[in-house]
């Protein structure tokens, strides 16, 4: 399949800057999915931008900071063309590499922006993304101390990651969201149930993440013993046992589309997602993660891939059909507690 000379584009929020319609999701450059190359992680940043890339998304506790730093050359080499989208909220500790906690506090977010905007060598975060809402804080409380960041030039969009509908609406009562991250692919579709509607209704751009199913979907893997000892999907139990061999089997329709029509099975399931857009009306930017030059000229070609009515129709029951939970290792608690489950994604 041809690569497009550069991406469409789309906008995020109701008055936001265009970005590709594709953005690159960074967090496995610096942690969980086994060992990387640096030199071929910055490589695969400046191939991003030269298919039309715009939008690279990371967050403060990728690598405890270390994939802002990494980051921050490609970052303030390209600042014109480039928008980096940067989470807060997710608190980890250098004593214990399973502690996850969550803290939205006022004086918690401003501290690690702070952070954020010094590791990433830049004036500005162009996306400032609320990683998990935190029970103790009300959202109204998190969003007004990110909106003093905007009037301040230290931010300039704001986001919330894997919120409800009615989160949404309350945030955006506080000041516009422009950007709401979730996981979305054809393995995970809850979120059209409830978040969806309500970011179509306020011109909200839904960024998503793991879009490939965390590399099942692109045929990466097909069980979590395939896997380095150190990825963190081994944990999960979508990928282990008899839930991964029910999975591989509901993927039939996805290969032969994909045989079909000479495209990979990545393609199709990124085009499925990129359909979405015109199914629910509002802006739809998957975010797939990638170390590999090669991986994002195959996921840049699948934003100008159309699926057929009869395609879609066969792709459409896989969802209700996938074994195992998407969320364990996902679940955070306050800061005060602990959780030893899992990723920040």
């Amino acid at each position: 399949m041809n690569v497009p000379d550069t991406l469409p584009t789309t906008r995020l929020g109701v008055d936001g800057p265009p970005v590709g319609v594709q953005g690159l999701g960074c967090m496995g450059m610096s942690e969980f999915y086994g060992p990387s190359d640096r030199k071929e992680c910055l490589n695969t940043l400046e191939r991003a931008l030269e298919l039309g890339v715009t939008l690279y998304d990371t967050a403060d506790n990728y690598g405890h900071g270390q994939n802002e730093r990494l980051l921050a050359p490609f970052v303030r080499a390209h600042r014109d063309r480039v928008l980096v989208s940067t989470k807060f909220g997710l608190v980890r500790r250098a004593d214990d590499p399973h502690y996850r906690g969550i803290d939205n506090s006022p004086g918690y977010l401003r501290t690690a922006v702070e952070g954020s905007l010094r590791r990433l060598g830049t004036d500005t975060i162009d996306l400032c993304i609320a990683h998990r809402l935190d029970p103790r804080t009300p959202v109204e409380d998190t969003v007004a101390e990110m909106a003093k960041l905007v009037d301040e030039g230290k931010v300039r969009l704001l986001g919330l990651s894997e919120v409800t509908g009615e989160e949404l609406l309350r945030a955006n009562r506080v000041h516009p969201i422009a950007a709401v991250q979730s996981e979305w692919s054809l393995f995970s579709r809850d979120v059209e149930a409830d978040v969806v509607p309500v970011a179509a209704e306020l011109g909200v751009a839904l960024m998503a993440y793991s879009p490939l199913g965390r590399g099942f979907l692109a045929g990466g893997f097909t069980s979590a013993d395939q896997l380095s000892a150190d990825d963190y999907r081994r944990t999960m139990p979508r990928f282990t046992g008899e839930n991964a061999q029910r999975n591989a089997e509901i993927m039939a329709p996805l290969h032969q589309i994909a045989a079909a029509g000479g495209a990979t099975v990545a393609q199709i399931a990124l085009a499925w997602l990129h359909h979405r857009s015109a199914v629910h009306g509002l802006p739809v930017v998957p975010i797939p993660g990638t170390r590999s030059p090669a991986r994002v000229e195959e996921n840049s070609a699948a934003a100008t891939l159309v699926l057929g009515a009869d395609e879609l129709a066969a792709l459409e029951p896989m969802a209700a059909r996938v074994s195992g939970s998407r969320l364990i290792g996902l679940n955070f608690t306050p800061q005060s507690e602990s959780d030893r489950s899992g990723c920040p994604a």
